[in-house]
């Protein structure tokens, strides 16, 4: 399964601390990594990570797998969950290479990729921005299940040449298996599986909208959620899955509603937040930094911070720039600084002790919306940035505060 974006919120002042002070100030810093559990390596400069949830599972397969050996190889004695570990390792690898499929055409088509992660079910490639057409977005999706049929015909090739009851046999069978399942089943038309950003792609290609296609394969997504939750303890009761069905008994029963629910509820989601990701980006061209900026008024660095305050508030504005001595602008004083200033030290505190160097990053074309936008704060973060016009004049200040309230409100908007 894969996602693209990384929130639901945009984030252009994170990155910790106070970016307006300390030895760092005025710098910009260079993005944090992402996080998500134990850094195994970055192939292609993509940060792979190993989700704390991996291990339960890895651990799950290990005993699962570990008794199921027990029964083809019994003379391996506790050796067996040595095998079954190395198949959880192996199968994972499996994943990986999925995942690195979907990377590799995503970088291809200049789409970032802020990072993989392997947890509990699978993996996840988070791939920052949308495909620019429906057949790139075919393409992007469908590559990691069809590398998954290849691993699985890859491991078919040496099972014809080692005996069924051995522990190459049984690994390849398994390996070769459990690829062809995962293929399958992200193969399955709806979101967030690939499927459903094949099915996507199909309905954004006839309709010359993306959010139709959207919609669509995420509704086609909730019905497999809920055929998931209904059908897969049905067909496991009748044994149609393997088994008996007379052999199924209170605990079994149990734990496959409990696989189906947490399936179901995984794709349930991962619908959902593809439809919330879509409506994000249908409405981020509504984010304009000329219409959130605040009018500013430009303060000589000596100005106290009260006098600054009393021609802002003349002038209507709700910001302060400092410049120099023939208007050039300097740094952006901080709103954050600002509230923690009591009323009665204003008159003392000059507004150089209140402001944030600014920096190239820090400089905002009053034109620019959306994607472009959020793209510009989060790559130099801070909580205010000098607004200018082509010209290189003082439009005003704009502050992550702004950007955030729009942003929430545009969400809060029905979607089309």
């Amino acid at each position: 399964m894969d996602k693209s974006g990384d929130s639901g919120r945009p984030q252009p002042g994170a990155g910790g601390g106070d970016p307006g002070s300390g030895p760092d100030k005025g710098r910009p810093r260079r993005p944090e990594d992402p996080g998500g559990g134990l850094l195994m390596g970055r192939p292609f400069g993509v940060p792979v990570y190993v989700a704390p949830s991996w291990f339960v599972v890895a651990a799950l397969i290990t005993w699962v797998f570990g008794g199921q050996l027990d029964r083809v190889l019994p003379h391996l004695g506790a050796a067996r969950y040595l095998v079954a570990l190395f198949f959880a390792i192996a199968f994972y690898a499996s994943v990986l290479v999925h995942e690195l499929a979907h990377t590799v055409v995503a970088l291809r088509y200049k789409l970032p990729v802020r990072r993989i992660q392997l947890q509990f079910f699978g993996g996840v490639s988070e791939i920052e921005k949308e495909s620019e057409t429906p057949g790139r977005e075919f393409v992007l999706a469908f590559v990691g299940p069809l590398l998954s049929l290849v691993l699985g015909g890859l491991f078919f090739i040496p099972l014809q040449f080692v005996e069924a009851g051995t522990v190459p046999g049984v690994l390849l069978a398994g390996l070769m298996v459990s690829n062809l399942i995962v293929a399958a089943f992200n193969l399955l038309p709806g979101l967030p599986l690939d499927g459903g950003r094949m099915l996507r792609a199909v309905v954004w290609k006839i309709t010359g909208r993306p959010m139709s296609g959207t919609v669509a394969a995420a509704w086609v997504g909730r019905g497999l959620a809920v055929t998931v939750l209904v059908g897969l303890p049905l067909l496991t009761h009748t044994g149609a899955l393997g088994g008996r069905a007379g052999d199924i008994g209170g605990v079994e029963t149990v734990t496959d509603a409990l696989l189906a629910a947490i399936l179901a509820a995984i794709i349930w989601t991962g619908a959902g937040n593809s439809l919330r990701m879509a409506r994000l980006r249908e409405h981020l061209p509504d984010l304009r930094a000329r219409t959130l900026t605040r009018r500013a008024v430009p303060v000589e660095s000596a100005t106290p911070l009260s006098e600054a305050l009393r021609r802002a508030n003349e002038a209507g504005a709700r910001a302060l720039v400092v410049v120099d001595g023939q208007g050039n602008p300097k740094s952006v004083v901080r709103e954050a600084a600002i509230a923690g200033v009591p009323e009665h030290r204003r008159p003392w505190m000059a507004v150089s002790g209140l402001a944030q160097d600014i920096t190239e990053g820090m400089r905002v074309p009053a034109e620019l919306a959306g994607e472009a936008l959020l793209d510009r704060l989060k790559a130099t973060p801070a909580t205010e940035y000098l607004v200018v016009e082509e010209s290189g004049e003082i439009y005003g200040v704009l502050s992550t505060t702004d950007v955030e309230r729009a942003f929430v409100a545009a969400m809060a908007r029905p979607g089309a």
